[in-house]
């Protein structure tokens, strides 16, 4: 077998739904296997996806078991030459997989690749490309300095290596991590004593120290609509800062004024985060129209009647307002057009992805906040 897509959910059954439908795309020519390993989610996510996609194979673990142990669950399963770590709020192209197969197969140097990452508004995310946070990068990252000096201070989001230009980076992130699968087991796979954040920087300094090359690949794009299994609330707080703690302890000498400034910028850091969210949910409003983008022009939106909904079979008729909502239908375009669309497209629309049974349409205008479901009728 070439490859196993290895995905934990945890609550996010909509987004793991649509997610989903793009690995079974991406991996219809393949020799593959898609497994989804459950942490005691209670939202009905099993049953969902053993009725819309019986070809996945799932692990219910009867509790909630944390990021680490249950990757490490579904990697102990899996039989694929490559592996694709990947996070249940993501969406892939059809060729993401054919693509990373080939690069890697051609650059036997590097041992983990990770794509150019946006969020559900088509935003480029910085942590797509990072260097090791060591005690002082991760400083000049929460007092922001990186963002005053970035020639100087640039180290937390490898600001020397441009969002478009693929090249060598330190630390890849955890919502798609691609390798061989005898790399993540010689690793001994995420450090099981996390049990959320600071597993995919633990796991790329690792890699490093061995002497392998991990490597920041753009011409691979991926959707990770971000946070939705996460909840931003104090258990958050102290389990990033635990895991800080955790990371810079194993991996650095640290001083007691050290110990005292990552309980502090942890805090601030978290604090940052919640009021964020906050501002993000605030700033939403309504979208002036909805553009459906499929050949189905029956459907219609469940709320909102009083908003004008118009239908299109493709996105040539699509006639940009500001807050215009575009609802995809993956039955008519295909992924990696959306993904297209959306690296161009990052003002005047706001974007929305039809599940498997067209009964909802999911989507999130900020990596800072939740996201949104719509029914649908």
């Amino acid at each position: 077998m070439k490859l196993s897509v290895v995905i934990l959910n945890y609550n996010v059954k909509y987004f793991i739904d649509i997610c989903l439908q793009s690995v079974a795309a991406a991996t219809k020519d393949l020799d593959a296997e898609i497994i989804v390993v459950d942490n005691a989610s209670v939202d009905g996510s099993l049953a969902w996806i053993k009725a819309k996609f019986p070809q996945v194979k799932r692990i219910a673990n009867k509790e909630n078991v944390g990021f680490p142990i249950g990757n490490n669950i579904g990697v102990s399963h899996a039989k694929g030459e490559y592996l694709c770590i990947l996070n249940p709020d993501t969406i892939v192209a059809e060729n993401t997989f054919v693509d990373a197969i080939s690069f890697m197969e051609n650059n036997k140097q590097v041992a983990i690749m990770g794509p150019k990452l946006i969020d559900g508004s088509g935003t480029f995310l910085k942590e797509s490309k990072r260097g090791v946070p060591t005690p002082w990068v991760a400083f000049t990252k929460v007092s922001g300095l990186y963002k005053i000096f970035p020639q100087f201070f640039g180290k937390y989001y490898n600001l020397k290596l441009p969002e478009n230009q693929a090249g060598e980076t330190d630390v890849l992130v955890g919502a798609f991590m691609f390798m061989k699968t005898s790399h993540y087991r010689a690793l001994n796979g995420f450090d099981e004593e996390c049990f959320m954040y600071c597993e995919d920087d633990d796991l790329s300094y690792r890699s490093l120290q061995l002497g392998y090359s991990n490597y920041y690949n753009p011409r691979i794009n991926i959707i990770h609509f971000k946070g939705e299994s996460t909840p931003k609330d104090f258990a958050y707080q102290k389990r990033f800062r635990e895991a800080l703690y955790y990371f810079y302890t194993k991996h650095f000498k640290i001083s007691k004024f050290v110990k005292l400034w990552i309980k502090f910028a942890t805090n601030a850091f978290s604090f940052l985060k919640r009021v964020r969210g906050k501002r993000s949910v605030k700033k939403i409003k309504q979208p002036y129209c909805y553009w459906l983008i499929s050949k189905e022009l029956n459907l219609e939106i469940g709320v909102n009647k009083n908003i004008p909904f118009m239908h299109s079979p493709g996105l040539d008729n699509v006639i940009p307002h500001t807050r215009t909502e575009l609802i995809f239908d993956p039955d008519t375009i295909s992924f990696a057009e959306m993904i297209a669309f959306m690296n161009v497209h990052k003002k005047g629309f706001s974007y929305k992805f039809l599940s498997s049974d067209k009964s909802h349409a999911v989507g999130s205008i900020s990596s800072h906040a939740k996201g949104e479901v719509l029914v649908m009728s």
